[in-house]
């Protein structure tokens, strides 16, 4: 007896699924219906955990809800999800007091005082996730939002069974009080500070990676992936690179500053996220191939320049600059631009970043295989000779062609071509060039050429990264150069490949670099590596690589392997399907074309034959070696001798090919998401490239399964000994699985790419493409319904879900529910079905082609002689749904909730069902479902009711037969057998139809990019007194950054390290640079004669009022030398463009500043606007001529974060200090005779309140007055008068002393005064000239 487990549930299904709208029966679109016998596997399935009890846990929507629940459920998650978690320890709140007091104005600074007191409060606390083990956590959002972790002090723990307790929580618990938490996921936050969140711990929720990797699956199969994107100038760099653009005269200052490679995660740079991301989802990943690519120019050989590229012409970068090769940005290649001006590739890696990338990958335990990659940058437009014409006379190239097309020029099979002539030589060692290790001079990690400067050849760019390797401190494999196709099978005569010599003299110089502990080899393209078999009617049959495969500088036979594994197209009448294969992501299906199929046992003659399907068989005539042209016969290649045949005629000495000479590695093996990948995986759809296509008879529509599909056949199918012979020569397997790399992973992590296509021009090319990154980690439906099945008691050997494929990105399991629940959910949502036969439950997807026929005439009559041999029931219309809606979270951004629906349009029915699934999924995916659901509702509504013979014995529930009644075939699904003296069957109709469908359309994704910050540039300022509540003695502090981080903290320390907060800034202060020299103008009145004009990087200015400027509006301080500061005022502001302002009607030398005025104030020097975001830095006067060193920064990021700039600066108290005096007395103006001169002068008041007009003298500001005049000769000092008034006496015996006589008519003489003041001692001076 069979029986459809879990089919008793039909109804519950669909109460759960959509309520009793459903009607007929659930089971339409819940699918596990069926059976009234019991089983025994579904009883035990049902018995797990609680037979009848089942207890509610987080539903979708509130699946990332923090909570403190005793007795909660912790989840169950696979895959990738978004969970909130439950705290299960948490301290009292730490609170931290921090006090500031500011003195208020007054004479001298004195005044009140101002005391302000701010409380922090700082929580510690365990978050328990899930279930564990996990392999790591990515994002997490504390109240929605990304939260920066710069700063917090966060530990994870995975929760496997040996994890220790948490060494915070064991202080505060003691040893013995303090549970490991073992099986239980959890994270601590220790200290986390309040502030933010409102002085309570905020709602956290964090995504959570814990993939299935079964030894059958991708995520367990997969142990080596390439990693891409080969070009970004800074993509592969460890260390924050940032961007400054928009910056006055075209440099940095005042512009707006974005990180290169941060954009994932504010402080951790791309590829180490990328690298978490894929140890976290590939766990069993050990090797990575680093693919770095520089751009070739032609097709033609002898005219190719391979050369390090760059995105743009110029870039201010910090704090490395690009640099590859000793090339520096403007002699580097130009990527060509798109018709918006963007690059259309990245460009090359900085060697810095590619030293990086592999010390990364190597302090991470995995091996590395170096990938040198050339992208042909040939451009729309261009008029180039196109080599694949006759004599090269056709214009115009292919545009950004594969690199296999480079060739010699014409290339063979065109009239005048030079293949097979010397002429091909020549143009192969151009291609090369004539570098040798020598020409290269490596210091430290920095590897500079220094040979000819026009030598662009291939061998400058593999020798220099095979010094660049060395300079990192080695690889484990080391690539000469991949899938050069057209290059390896020119020819200098008859059978002479000059280029298979050149790669391997190059093999050769890189051994001599890298030495014997460096794996080398060339990885050819699957269409190459096995010979030459030009096609041309000659009969020529050439292993042209031989050669460089026994070379023994090289290690391995290197494969790029995308070798198509299935032929399925459109229908079910197709010859693959006639066989009574499934589907095409069936992998017994995939791994029968492994060995066979198209380039095994057939191949395609012509497209015409494609199309028709017309095989023609693989055959050698006489000679009996049909391997020598199947691709696919990897295991005859590699075990027989190999012999060339010229015109046909095979030669009796073998080539230098030994059998079982050294192992095989797939360097590339891949499959693109798109339908029908498997059936031609080397195409890729890129619509700027030539090469831009779909595979046979793909419609177009994404296919994350069918990737999954072709990895896991093709690993699985090399994994297994029969299939992978031995070596009696080195003893290893012919195919060398640990370094089978699929391809790819993405240095961009996912799903920042693709989502952020303003930054990455290539991001709509991931849904189709061949990108691991997105997919790779996701859960497998067959390992999840073996898992569930396996937690449920069932034995390993009685579960067959070998009939499932497909994956799901995220699945959690919130409630107490028995694995029956589980699966039935997943059943709904994949649509398949489960049977047991022979002590075995088969999970198999619906939509399987019929297995048998049934007429009316193989019907066993009803025992009633009364009742119809076969019942056939429709259900009505309005008994079913007319729409059905599915909310799941998004797995393509931040896992927010989506809704995806399918309607029947043209119905009677206005029901609508839905249903909430606590799964991860890309929208077009769901979508897809769902139609397929509502489909098999409406398909459902007729079911079957008839007996069969025993002699039908072999049919089990879920078979489909094709039943003939009325004149017509239709398919119906089995859904129980009961055996008595006939087989009862119970049917549901079917269509294929309604399981292959396209998906929904891609919906934009919406994500929150870190707020990356910077160090701010900052300007001190020691000006006078500008208001009456800020302290004389106080500097000005101003900032400004882009973008601004909402306040930076201000630390300062007399030493170079215990750095102290002092302050904080709130606001960015409007700050500039000028865009002209500024000139020396009148003081005291308008300068009327200059024009201000600057560059102001934020803010806007405008004019004003006379009184509003006498106010003290529209005040600037320019910067007219280091730390020297004129304070203008201008009147007229005229906007010039945006951010430019010529400023007029000025006031110069404000606040007793005009000694400060340049002569001129340079272009270029820096303007701040005096206003209300200046901050006035607390310190007190006793700190004033000390040289103190400042810190300033974000102020969420510790004092140490590399966002803080560090500047020494002294305050000088320049507000204490006098202002210089006026109206110096000239002795001309009175009859004098020669003797005792009395100089005098005017003082004044660096007192706010002395620019009232009221007083009759301005009031003093100092304790004391007292003045001190320098007698000056030149630059020398002969004397200093000191005295208490506005006067002086220099007397005629001091004059003859210092000049030989008293000074006279004629005479005249420089002298310098200055204010003094008790606290800062001299003030400005006035020096003038004295004429008699």
């Amino acid at each position: 007896m069979a029986t459809l487990v879990l089919g008793v549930v039909g109804s519950s299904i669909g109460m759960g699924f959509g309520g009793a709208i459903l009607g007929l029966s659930g089971a339409a679109i819940g699918g596990l219906i069926g059976s009234t016998v019991g089983s025994v596997i579904d009883s035990w399935i049902i018995s797990s955990l609680a037979p009848t009890q089942r207890i509610e846990g987080a539903r979708l929507e509130s699946l990332r809800i923090t909570s403190s629940t005793e007795g909660a459920v912790i989840p169950r998650l696979y895959g990738r999800m978004r969970i909130g978690g439950n705290i299960v320890w948490a301290t009292d709140f730490r609170e931290e007091t921090r006090t500031t007091t500011q003195r208020g104005g007054g004479k001298g600074g004195g005044g009140g005082k101002v005391r302000t007191t701010e409380y922090l409060y700082y929580a510690s606390f365990a978050v328990a996730l899930c279930e564990g083990p996990i392999t790591g956590i990515g994002r997490i959002w504390a109240d929605g939002k990304p939260l920066d972790l710069s700063g917090i002090t966060m530990r994870w723990y995975p929760g496997d069974e040996t994890q220790a307790p948490d060494p915070f929580i064991t202080a505060k618990m003691g040893a013995a009080n303090t549970p490991a938490y073992r099986g239980t996921a959890y994270v601590v936050f220790e200290e986390l500070p309040l502030s933010d969140f409102g002085n309570r711990i905020p709602q956290l929720s964090f995504e959570v990676f814990r993939p299935l990797a079964d030894p059958d699956t991708a995520e367990g199969l997969t142990r080596a992936v390439t990693m891409i994107p080969a070009s970004g100038e800074f993509t592969y760099a460890t260390q924050a690179i940032r961007k400054t653009a928009g910056g006055a005269f075209g440099g940095t200052s005042g512009g707006t500053t974005t990180a290169e490679n941060l954009n994932a995660l504010p402080d951790t740079t791309d590829i180490v996220v990328a690298l978490d991301r894929l140890q976290a989802m590939a766990p069993a990943v050990e090797s990575v191939s680093l693919v770095v690519a520089w751009f070739g120019t032609d097709l033609r050989a002898g005219n190719c320049q391979i050369r390090p590229g760059v995105e743009v012409a110029a870039k201010a970068t910090s704090p490395r600059v690009w640099s590859v090769n000793g090339v520096g940005r403007t002699a580097a290649h130009l990527v060509s631009s798109d018709a918006e001006d963007r690059p259309v590739y990245g460009g090359t890696p900085s060697d810095f970043a590619v030293v990086q990338a592999i010390q990364e990958m190597k302090v991470r335990g995995l091996r590395v295989t170096f990938y040198p990659f050339i992208l042909m940058d040939v451009p729309p437009g261009n008029t180039l000779p196109n080599p694949y014409s006759d004599n090269a006379a056709g214009t115009g190239q292919p545009v950004f062609p594969w690199r296999g097309r480079i060739t010699c020029s014409p290339a063979a099979g065109f009239a005048g071509t030079v293949d097979k002539t010397t002429t091909a030589a020549t143009q192969v060692a151009s291609f090369f060039g004539g570098a040798t290790p020598a020409n290269f001079s490596v210091s430290g990690e920095t590897v500079t050429w220094t040979g000819p400067a026009g030598d662009w050849g291939l061998r400058r760019m593999i020798l220099h990264y095979a010094h660049l390797c060395a300079a990192a401190g080695g690889v484990d494999a080391f690539l000469i150069g991949s899938e050069m196709r057209g290059l390896t099978t020119i020819r200098s005569g008859a059978s002479t490949y000059p280029s298979v010599q050149a790669f391997r003299d190059l093999a050769a110089a890189v051994r001599g670099i890298l030495g014997a502990g460096t794996k080398i080899s060339y990885a050819a393209d699957w269409s190459e590596y096995f010979g030459h078999q030009p096609g041309d009617g000659s009969g020529d049959v050439f292993f042209h690589l031989d050669p460089l495969w026994a070379d023994a500088n090289t290690d391995f036979i290197a494969i790029d392997n995308y070798m198509p594994l299935s032929d399925w197209r459109d229908g079910f009448d197709h010859s693959d399907a006639l066989q009574g294969w499934p589907a095409i992501h069936d992998r017994a299906y995939l791994q029968s074309n492994i060995a066979g199929g198209e380039g095994f046992d057939w191949f395609y003659a012509s497209e015409a034959d494609r199309s028709a399907q017309l095989r023609t068989p693989i055959t050698d005539g006489a000679a009996g070696k049909p391997w020598v042209f199947r691709y696919k016969d990897l295991r005859a290649w590699w075990s027989e001798p190999h012999f060339n045949r010229s015109g046909g005629m095979e030669s009796g000495t073998p080539t230098a090919w030994v059998p079982q000479l050294k192992p095989i590695w797939f360097t590339e093996l891949g499959c693109p998401a798109i339908d029908r990948g498997t059936n031609q995986p080397n195409v890729f759809f890129d619509p700027k490239s030539s090469e831009s296509f779909t595979p046979y008879f793909s419609r177009g529509w994404r296919d994350d399964a069918i990737q999954r599909a072709y990895l896991e056949a093709t690993y699985l199918w090399w994994g297994e000994a029969a299939n992978n012979p031995l070596s009696s020569i080195y003893g290893g397997r012919m195919v060398h699985v640990p370094e089978c790399a699929a391809w790819t992973w993405d240095a961009r992590p996912y799903p920042f790419f693709p989502a952020l296509e303003e930054v990455w021009t290539d991001g709509p090319n991931w849904r189709l493409g061949h990108w691991l990154t997105g997919r790779l980690g996701a859960v497998s439906l067959a390992a999840l319904v073996r898992q569930l099945c396996l937690r449920a008691g069932l034995p390993a050997h009685r579960i067959d879900v070998t009939g499932l494929w497909g994956a799901v990105e995220g699945y959690v399991i919130g409630a107490l529910e028995s694995p029956r629940a589980s699966i039935t959910t997943l059943a709904r949502h994949f649509g398949f079905d489960a049977v047991e036969t022979g002590g075995v439950t088969h999970f198999v997807m619906r939509g399987r082609a019929a297995v048998a026929e049934i007429s009316p005439d193989d019907l066993v009559a009803a025992p009633d002689p009364r009742a119809e041999g076969l019942e056939l029931t429709r259900a009505q219309e309005t008994e079913l749904p007319q729409a059905l809606k599915w909310q799941l979270a998004r797995a393509d951004e931040e896992y927010d909730a989506a809704q995806v629906e399918a309607q029947r349009i043209t119905v009677s029915a206005s029901r609508i069902a839905s249903e909430a699934f606590p799964v991860a999924v890309a929208p077009e995916e769901a979508e897809r479902r769902c139609r397929r659901a509502l489909m098999e509702a409406w398909i459902g509504r007729e079911t079957a009711s008839f007996r069969l013979p025993p002699s039908r014995l072999a049919l089990d529930p879920a078979d489909v037969i094709r039943l003939s009644h009325d004149g017509r075939s239709l398919d119906f699904r089995l859904l129980s057998t009961a055996d008595a003296e006939a087989r009862g069957i119970e049917a549901i109709r079917q269509d294929r139809a309604a399981y292959d469908l396209p998906p929904g359309d891609p919906r934009p994704a919406s994500l929150a990019r870190p707020l990356v910050l910077v160090a701010p540039e900052v300007a001190f300022l020691d000006l006078p007194q500008l208001t009456e509540d800020q302290p004389a003695h106080r500097p000005f502090l101003a900032a400004h950054a882009r973008p601004w981080p909402g306040e930076l903290a201000v630390f300062r320390s007399p030493g170079n390290d215990g750095f102290e907060l002092l302050s904080t800034l709130p606001a960015r202060a409007r700050m500039g640079v000028l865009a002209f020299d500024l000139w020396p103008g009148p003081v005291s009145r308008f300068d009327l004669g200059n024009a201000l004009t600057l560059d102001l990087f934020t803010g806007t200015l405008e004019s004003v009022t006379d009184l509003a400027l006498f106010g003290g509006a529209n005040a600037l301080a320019i910067e007219s030398a280091s730390g020297i500061w004129e304070i203008v005022q201008a009147g007229a502001a005229e906007l010039l463009a945006p951010g430019r302002y010529r400023l007029t009607r000025l006031l110069r030398g404000q606040r007793g500043t005009e000694g400060a005025m340049g002569n001129p104030a340079p272009t270029g020097a820096r303007v701040v606007v005096l206003d209300t975001a200046l901050a006035s830095l607390p310190i007190a006067e006793a700190d004033l001529g000390i040289p103190w060193n400042w810190r300033i920064g974000p102020a969420s990021r510790p004092v140490s974060d590399e966002t803080y700039v560090a500047q020494p600066f002294t305050p000088e108290g320049i507000g204490l200090r006098p202002f210089s005096v006026a109206h110096v007395e000239q002795p001309w103006r009175k009859p004098r005779a020669p003797g005792d001169l009395t100089i005098r002068w005017t003082r004044r008041s660096r007192a706010l309140a002395a620019d009232s007009w009221g007083g009759l003298e301005v009031p003093m500001a100092e304790e004391l007055e007292a003045y001190e005049v320098e007698i000056l000769d030149g630059a020398t000092v002969k004397r200093v008068l000191s005295t208490t008034t506005t006067s002086a006496i220099y007397t005629a015996a001091q004059q003859s002393a210092d000049w030989g006589a008293p000074l006279g008519p004629g005479d005249t003489l420089d002298i310098r005064i200055f204010q003094l003041s008790a606290l800062v001692g001299r003030g400005a001076p006035k020096t003038i000239t004295l004429s008699f």
